[in-house]
């Protein structure tokens, strides 16, 4: 009897988390679900019952908004940044953190708490004053004779993207290498491999899983992200980022009313990120659970 009332509770607690769990599962599948029905329908089909179902397949919304509304130059643009800044971040990150992580040198400690302060910054707070450091640099180039090139650039913006993900990347990366055995860089120190060589030919790939934890967030930080994009590249006329085309989008097709092509835009910007997630979900828990800060 006692053994029955025992698990009567446990019981009760797995029925009320799987509900839960259940619960925030519809509450984000149907909406990301509407959103592409959405992405395939006519104009018309949209004042009607907005749960029905697509009529068909109406691809034209994608047509007009990969051209009409420049989303193909724009989602180019996001590539490029996107790419960049993973690969400035992870050039200048992953070294940086198996310094930090793996031996023992003056200023470490201080180099520590700087990356570690820099979590607890919010970019958003300061973009202003970075753009009118950049409105400052420019003008000092034209004061030298160089063309101005800090603002309206996508490769500063993805430099500044970099920047801006130092410190969470290093204290991610240094937790994880922390946990790594010394046994494997001691025994290729033996074979005559020097710190580089010993770096990218061992510790990297033991690090795979946090490396790609670090790439995912990165990549959805880079790619989602709206506020410097739009401060950065001010200019009408010039390139912008997906995030901020897709702004500027609903703005002019919420007059228009040209709602399919709104919605085919918010699945362009949403199925990179799905795609690349179920690709490396099994890589990003395995990162999550396996590393801890240590030192």
């Amino acid at each position: 009897m006692r053994k029955k009332a025992n698990k009567k509770p446990f019981s009760i607690y797995k029925l009320f988390i799987y509900v839960v769990l259940i619960a925030l599962a519809v509450s984000i599948i149907v909406p990301v679900a509407w959103v592409f029905m959405a992405s395939i329908k006519q104009n018309s089909e949209f004042y009607g019952n907005p749960w029905n179902l697509p009529a068909g397949f109406y691809f034209q919304n994608f047509i007009d908004a990969w051209t009409k509304a420049r989303m193909g130059e724009y989602m180019l643009n996001s590539v490029i940044v996107t790419g960049l800044a993973l690969v400035l971040l992870l050039v200048i990150a992953l070294p940086a953190a198996y310094a930090l992580s793996r031996f023992k040198f003056r200023g470490r400690k201080i180099l520590n708490v700087a990356f570690m302060a820099g979590l607890f910054i919010n970019v958003n707070y300061i973009i202003v004053p970075i753009f009118l450091m950049f409105v400052d640099g420019n003008a000092l180039l034209r004061k030298i004779g160089l063309p101005p090139f800090l603002l309206n650039n996508i490769f500063v913006l993805a430099v500044v993207y970099a920047a801006t993900a130092l410190p969470f990347t290093i204290y991610l990366l240094s937790g994880y290498f922390a946990t790594l055995p010394k046994d494997f860089e001691e025994a290729a120190y033996m074979d005559g491999a020097g710190y580089t060589r010993t770096m990218v030919r061992i510790i990297f790939p033991m690090a795979k899983p946090s490396i790609i934890t670090v790439i995912l967030f990165n990549f959805l930080s880079f790619w989602n992200e709206y506020i410097i994009a739009m401060t950065l590249l001010a200019d009408p006329k010039g390139g912008k980022t997906l995030p901020v085309g897709l702004m500027n989008l609903m703005k002019a097709q919420n007059a228009a009313a040209e709602y399919g092509q709104l919605y085919a835009g918010l699945v362009m910007v949403m199925l990179p990120t799905l795609i690349l997630y179920i690709c490396v979900q099994k890589k990003l828990t395995q990162g999550m659970t396996l590393g801890g800060l240590k030192g």
